[in-house]
């Protein structure tokens, strides 16, 4: 299985530190925020790895990362050409690079303590996303479920009035036919192609698994989420 880490958009969330770098570039504690997911894709034993940037600062992230030997890892990079596409079209920039695999996605601005390597390790195809129950579910992508509770039947994106407090967290894995996926999708009313989207059709087809993540995990793209994944990154390394 292949990776790509999704590092685009302007961080408007973040401006005036995202006027200077991209957001991806910023510190988490010791080091910048674009190495947590890196080491996420690692652990769970992916070492072919794309990143999908803006055109902005692509360049900032060669001169840092290089070709990714430093840090265990082989590096490729795709310039996405629009700052809001979404996340959805960041992914078909990976098309050529998964070259027929399996592929972990996950989001430049994720932060997990947990790793992946079971799930990926048994993926045989189809979609799964890893579910946290949070306390703020209306930011993120909602689960729904059915009556039993151990079927996802929808994801809901940003809702007003959440059926779930379980958000879909920024790690997916999909077979090859993503791709064909985010092909037949349509601009939401936000103009973005939406990843929701995209696992809403998998859905369609009975081919969606999830887990649920343990540990720490947070996003990092507001003020207050950048302070709370940089604390928690400070007690880890003094523990």
């Amino acid at each position: 299985m292949k990776g790509v880490i999704v590092a685009g958009g302007l961080g408007t969330r973040l401006r005036p530190l995202t006027l200077i770098t991209n957001k991806h570039l910023l510190p988490i504690y010791n080091k910048p925020m674009v190495l947590y997911p890196l080491e996420t894709l690692k652990a769970s034993g992916i070492d072919e790895i794309m990143i999908v940037c803006g055109k902005e600062h692509a360049g900032d992230f060669m001169e840092f990362l290089g070709s990714g030997k430093e840090y265990g890892v082989k590096l490729s990079y795709a310039q996405q050409d629009t700052n809001n596409g979404g996340i959805a079209d960041a992914l078909r920039y990976a098309e050529d690079f998964a070259d027929g695999s399996n592929i972990a996605v996950v989001l430049g601005d994720n932060i997990f303590e947990d790793d992946f390597c079971e799930p990926v390790t048994h993926f045989k195809g189809g979609s799964m996303v890893f579910l946290k129950e949070v306390k703020d579910p209306s930011r993120f992508g909602v689960a729904v479920f059915d009556g039993t509770g151990k079927k996802i039947v929808h994801i809901e994106e940003k809702p007003n009035n959440p059926k779930s407090n379980f958000a879909q967290t920024g790690f997916y894995l999909f077979d090859n036919r993503i791709f064909s996926v985010i092909k037949e999708l349509k601009p939401s009313h936000r103009g973005e192609l939406e990843i929701t989207d995209a696992v809403n059709t998998y859905i369609e087809w009975g081919e969606l698994a999830f887990s649920h993540v343990k540990g720490f995990w947070s996003d990092a793209g507001t003020f207050e989420t950048l302070l709370r994944a940089g604390n928690w990154a400070a007690e880890q390394k003094q523990i």
